[in-house]
């Protein structure tokens, strides 16, 4: 771990199973601020360095006593798409409906005491309707094309002309909705206070918070996998296609 402090936050999270996890609990960016050297995003996150290199140590060590893991960065593009589809879209919307409900109940009873959470609810609302429609771009149009792409490498064939000129336009266009799902996390999480239920919340409430810094967490991973495993990999085939 010598060198890890000049590593890349998405070089770290790409060699470690175990980092993107570390990351999260040291609220450090990995999905969409992973081009930040170590030391520099231990900064901006204001956690010690040392810190964070020891806990990336232990999860590499037990990252080699566990069962293997599936490595994405060198697994067939469809199975990765597959595996997007099937636990994070799947979770994106399962828990975007759960969340509206959730809110609209605890906005009802705390609200008047606690006006942050009209807040978070209208950004909330903002960010799951993107969500929805990048969710619905992504598995109609950018993934079946990078499919039939790859198949196309596989049978040695020319791959069909993209509707879009290139892979690369609509992936820019994915990353910045990423950048965009990103910042209205961070301004709910700030509002929540880091999703700290005041002394008075309830039930509902306290599951409110709770829910809203896991669905946080998983679209940080859901974000990693396309930003920096499967966009990267489709551009690079592309070019060499």
């Amino acid at each position: 771990m010598a060198l890890a402090t000049t590593k890349t936050v998405r070089e770290l999270a790409l060699g470690n199973p175990g980092a993107t996890r570390i990351f999260e609990e040291f609220g450090i960016d990995y999905c969409c601020g992973g081009s930040q050297p170590l030391d520099q995003a231990c900064g901006t996150a204001q956690v010690g360095i040392d810190e964070v290199l020891d806990a990336l140590e232990m999860a590499e060590d037990a990252a080699q006593l566990a069962q293997p893991v599936r490595d994405w960065n060198h697994e067939p593009l469809s199975e990765l798409i597959a595996h997007i589809q099937k636990t994070h879209h799947k979770y994106t919307r399962e828990e975007t409906a759960r969340l509206k409900t959730l809110l609209e109940k605890v906005c009802s009873v705390h609200g008047k005491n606690h006006p942050e959470l009209f807040q978070i609810h209208a950004v909330f609302a903002g960010l799951s309707q993107e969500l929805m429609t990048h969710l619905m771009k992504e598995e109609m149009v950018l993934f079946p094309y990078i499919e039939r792409m790859e198949e196309a490498v596989i049978q040695n064939e020319p791959a069909l002309p993209a509707p879009f000129g290139t892979v690369q336009n609509p992936v820019f266009m994915m990353q910045h909705e990423h950048d965009s799902a990103g910042a209205a996390l961070r301004s709910i999480r700030k509002a929540s206070g880091e999703f700290a239920p005041p002394a008075d919340a309830c039930v509902s409430y306290q599951t409110l918070y709770k829910a809203l810094a896991d669905f946080e967490a998983d679209l940080h991973q859901h974000i990693h996998l396309e930003n920096n495993i499967l966009f990267p990999r489709a551009i690079a085939m592309e070019q060499a296609h």
